[in-house]
């Protein structure tokens, strides 16, 4: 995840430089912040997909037909 990291860095870096030297109201200066906003939105979803499982969702993945595991619909 260091990469993704590192890419935000790199992206934050370069939005500075255009919007110092673009304007902050330039387009170019939108789409670099726009560029930096994805690889945050990126990151955010691979860390929700890293999220550990509980002892019952791993119990439920272990054994799917268990009585605790079951799923009712309304």
């Amino acid at each position: 995840m260091s990469n993704i990291q590192d890419q935000i860095q790199e992206e934050l870096k370069q939005a500075r430089e255009v919007c110092s030297t673009e304007g902050a109201t330039s387009g170019d200066c939108a789409a670099a912040w726009d560029a930096v906003e994805e690889l945050q939105a990126e990151a955010s979803h691979q860390q929700q997909g890293d999220k550990k499982k509980n002892s019952l969702e791993q119990y439920c993945e272990d054994n799917p037909d268990a009585a605790e595991c079951r799923i009712y619909d309304d």
